[in-house]
């Protein structure tokens, strides 16, 4: 048994289970070796992780480096980005373990897991500088680092449906798959929903902003569910605790089970009840328009502005950020499509939607209307919320450093502009960054 063999054993073991259970006796078992064995190659569960981090930027810079050096020398700038987002793409879809890991371990890591500098500076030490290549377009393209984001979270989302389509875990996608779906999140990507630079620069932001900023501050909260809500933002949905609640609520446990059958059914109440009243603010909000685009703005805006009213909420929802709802206590997960709010823009009459060679219906996501872009746009903004809210997190640890240095720490609520750029996005993709040709 190699060092390779533990690692690679440990990225299918571990990864079938989405890393909530590390466990070695579980890779021993699957090794067919008994635990202390896995001791004389690594000393400690930490330090196998810690290689499997080395092992992936290896692997990750070996397979995307030829593509990236192309990339890098070809003069189009957007057949470069799209050079490089295809590599990243097949990359992923002919490593299901690895793209586990990379979902996981490292854009969902914790303090007290992987200690991860800096992802970027790992990978420029081996060849692939990604500050590089966007210093090389950024004369065709004006790239916030928003943008950048929602590339890659549009990559994660789509992959993750193709894996679990496929059920990539025991079937290896076949080469016709992987070069169908290297195709779909490029063309996603490169025009999003399919409408025009005219029609998005026409509509009227502020208009809409101001007939939905401020009205969620009203909505008066379930004092239990709050408490909920609490303890799910400070321990996370897998661990936050009955006893947690009880603290928060100032009841006591035994009374919590007058409320709650269990804590499962304690976290399903808390879903159900805070998706419904985004359902309804949301709806309440497209409403107010007949403009199909208005009110796929409306909608946006209106979601956006419930969650950062709520941070609370917002990180009990987090497990949109990898579409997986894994709280019955069978653990199975709930059925996407019979849940109401993976169906919120449904009734929006997209056009370019309609059209035959919109890529959104070759996703492993269709539906019979909107073909599954509600699940994508919520991707979207959950995943931009939050990332927000870690940006504030470290801008309040680094405060009293940027005081005495007299720097502006960056504020890490998501702006209405943020909200207009991830809107565009969704609508143009990057083609709707692009800057005018002379």
């Amino acid at each position: 048994m190699t060092k390779k063999e533990i690692i690679d054993a440990a990225f299918r073991v571990w990864g079938r289970d989405f890393y909530f259970h590390t466990s070695l006796s579980k890779l021993a078992s699957e090794l067919g070796v008994c635990k202390p064995a896995l001791y004389r190659h690594f000393l400690s569960k930490n330090a196998l992780l810690e290689a499997m981090l080395r092992h992936f930027y290896d692997d990750y810079t070996a397979f995307i480096l030829p593509e990236y050096e192309k990339a890098m020398k070809v003069s189009d700038k957007t057949e470069a980005i799209f050079i490089l987002t295809r590599s990243i793409i097949e990359y992923y879809a002919r490593n299901v373990d690895i793209f586990i890991f990379a979902m996981i371990k490292l854009h969902r890591q914790k303090a007290d897991t992987i200690n991860i500098s800096d992802i970027s500076e790992e990978l420029r030490n081996r060849g692939v500088d990604f500050r590089a290549f966007y210093q090389s377009i950024n004369k065709n393209y004006t790239f916030e680092p928003i943008i950048m984001r929602l590339v890659f979270t549009t990559l994660t989302f789509y992959m993750a449906g193709f894996h679990k389509a496929g059920k990539s875990i025991n079937n290896q996608p076949s080469e016709e798959s992987i070069q169908k779906i290297t195709g779909v999140i490029s063309a996603i990507i490169g025009k999003g929903l399919g409408y025009t630079i005219g029609e998005i620069d026409e509509l009227d932001y502020i208009g809409l902003e101001k007939l939905i900023t401020g009205k969620a501050d009203s909505i008066t909260d379930d004092p239990l569910l709050k408490a909920v809500a609490g303890a799910v933002a400070e321990a996370g949905p897998w661990e936050a605790s009955m006893e947690q609640v009880a603290k928060r609520s100032g009841l006591s446990k035994s009374s919590l089970y007058c409320h709650f059958k269990s804590r499962q059914d304690m976290l399903r109440q808390l879903f159900m009840t805070e998706s419904l009243r985004i359902i309804d603010f949301s709806r309440q909000g497209m409403l107010q328009s007949q403009n199909p685009l208005e009110q796929l703005y409306l909608g946006i805006i209106s979601i956006a502005e419930y969650l950062r009213s709520k941070p609370d909420i917002l990180v009990a929802l987090d497990w949109i950020r990898n579409r997986k709802l894994n709280i019955d206590p069978d653990g199975k997960s709930h059925n996407e499509q019979e849940i109401d709010f993976l169906r919120i823009f449904d009734e929006i009459d997209i056009k370019p939607l309609q059209n035959s060679d919109s890529p959104f219906r070759e996703t492993p996501l269709i539906e019979q209307k909107n073909i599954g872009i509600s699940p994508w746009i919520l991707f979207l903004i959950v995943n931009t919320l939050m990332r927000k809210n870690q940006e504030q997190a470290h801008t309040s640890s680094a405060q009293l450093r940027t005081q005495s240095s007299g720097a502006q720490p960056r504020a890490g609520k998501l702006s209405n502009e943020d909200i207009r750029m991830l809107f565009r996005f969704i609508a143009l993709g990057i083609g709707g960054f692009k800057n005018n040709e002379e």
